[in-house]
């Protein structure tokens, strides 16, 4: 068979065979849309994953490291001449130093967080628009005449 035979097939074939031949393509295509999009998710996800994991270990490694470097700096100014207590005194300021400069700019940024005055506006005049905005009243089909069989 050839090319022209195949056109000259698909032109025998109803509108209906050519509507259905279209939509079982389309679905296809969309079919195997959704799967690379779930393919690249899959990716990302794992991606996101690992990044995540690498993190977490940074940051307890980080937290680890804390005392044995605090207790370098100790140990490295005592070798300065001064006493092991003065030396441990004065890490323990210097991070009590760190941790009042990192309060101090919290409270500051904390300090400038203010309410949504637009949202706020604009929901007490949307209040104010349906406070004044009075009910249409409707009756109820089934129970006026109900209530008029039973009062007669």
């Amino acid at each position: 068979m050839t090319a022209v035979d195949d056109g000259v097939q698909g032109a025998e074939r109803t509108l209906g065979q050519l509507v259905a031949s279209a939509t079982a393509e389309m679905s296809a295509l969309v079919h195997d849309e959704i799967a690379l999009a779930k393919a690249e998710l899959r990716q990302d996800v794992k991606r996101a994953g690992v990044g995540g994991g690498a993190l977490a270990v940074a940051g307890v490694l980080a937290l680890f490291s804390l005392p044995v470097l605090s207790f370098a700096a100790a140990y490295g100014i005592h070798n300065l001449g001064l006493g092991l207590a003065w030396s441990f005194l004065i890490v323990g300021v210097a991070f009590l130093l760190i941790a009042g400069l990192a309060a101090f700019l919290a409270v500051t940024k904390f300090k400038q967080v203010k309410p949504p005055e637009k949202s706020i506006s604009s929901a007490k005049q949307t209040a104010a628009v349906l406070g004044t905005v009075k009910p249409h009243p409707r009756p109820i089909h089934g129970t006026s005449a109900a209530m008029g069989r039973s009062s007669s």
